[in-house]
């Protein structure tokens, strides 16, 4: 079965409870590495997702800045 990528909102929510058990502590330094790595993953989507939506916004943009 194929996964569907994760929406923003989703992948923001995940990033910030990854953020809290990463400031929590108490877990080891493998989970550690776990959780920073999936943080990274994390952070490229909500950026991936933050790009997509700033190239809409300048292409919508475009056409009334040139006309003047």
């Amino acid at each position: 079965m194929t996964e569907q990528p994760l929406g923003f909102e989703a992948a923001r929510d995940e990033l910030a409870d990854v953020v809290r058990q990463l400031e929590a502590g108490g877990t080891t330094l493998e989970e550690s590495l776990r959780l920073w790595e999936r943080g990274e993953e994390l952070a490229n989507i909500c950026q991936s997702w933050l790009d997509q939506a700033r190239a809409k916004l300048d292409a919508v943009r475009r056409p009334s800045d040139e006309s003047g």
